[in-house]
């Protein structure tokens, strides 16, 4: 256990911060499973109205360190190009 008080405090900081980059990979994976049930689905207008708030949440995922950047585009491409082929 930790020694000191900024020890203690470290230890309650990672603690807050390991729950909210928790809560936030789990909002990228159900919504990433969500757009790619879609696609199997082969629902147009789901995987349309999905895709943009799916982009949203990779974007964010990637601003805030909980993906990489190049991660994130690569998901976005992939994604892009399912729905595109889907439409098409």
């Amino acid at each position: 256990m930790a020694n000191t008080y900024s020890a203690l405090k470290r230890v309650r900081q990672t603690e807050r911060r390991t729950e909210v980059n928790r809560k936030n990979k789990t909002r990228l994976r159900h919504q990433i499973r969500a757009m790619r049930r879609a696609i199997t689905a082969k629902d147009v207008k789901v995987a349309g109205e999905l895709l943009p708030v799916t982009f949203s949440v990779i974007d964010r995922s990637a601003k805030s360190g909980i993906i990489k950047k190049n991660t994130a585009a690569r998901y976005k491409s992939k994604l892009h190009l399912r729905v595109k082929a889907l439409a098409a």
